[in-house]
């Protein structure tokens, strides 16, 4: 699988443990940086993750900041994108199997490399189920096209 993986300076460490677990599992990693711990907007880094993945240039993507909410907010604000904030294993297998989330966002302040690994191997392996589940992002796909 191709992933696409960004975090601005308050995620950039978690990302490197993220980058190193995907690699070793064999996945195709497209690092969008950033890496150091010099202050960078997030923003940027959720908005590049994000558009590789709609554009179907990433099959997903995982965005790592501090919280993990600034960048579920601001890669939600691309069509398409159904980013989720990573909480925990159940949570994260659910927004995968209800919610077809094609965006993990995890907050580095609150997850330890061993979790963010389970939560990320957790993303990638669920499936979305479909069924009623299909319905529910339909209506979704609606209300983005009928943006205000």
């Amino acid at each position: 699988m191709k992933i696409a993986l960004g975090a601005d300076h308050g995620g950039f460490q978690l990302k490197r443990a993220v980058r190193e677990l995907l690699e070793r599992v064999g996945h195709e990693v497209v690092d969008l940086g950033t890496d150091s711990a010099e202050s960078t907007d997030y923003p940027d880094y959720a908005e590049t993750v994000a558009r590789l993945v709609v554009r179907g240039q990433a099959d997903r993507g995982i965005l790592v900041c501090t919280t993990g909410v600034g960048m579920a907010i601001a890669a939600n604000k691309v069509p398409g994108i159904r980013a989720a904030l990573a909480v925990n294993a159940d949570e994260v297998r659910l927004t995968r199997a209800h919610n077809d989330a094609n965006v993990l966002t995890i907050g580095s302040r609150y997850t330890d490399p061993d979790t963010a690994g389970e939560l990320v191997r957790i993303f990638l392996d669920t499936a979305f189920e479909g069924g009623r589940h299909a319905r529910r992002l339909e209506k979704i796909v609606r209300i983005e096209a009928n943006r205000a």
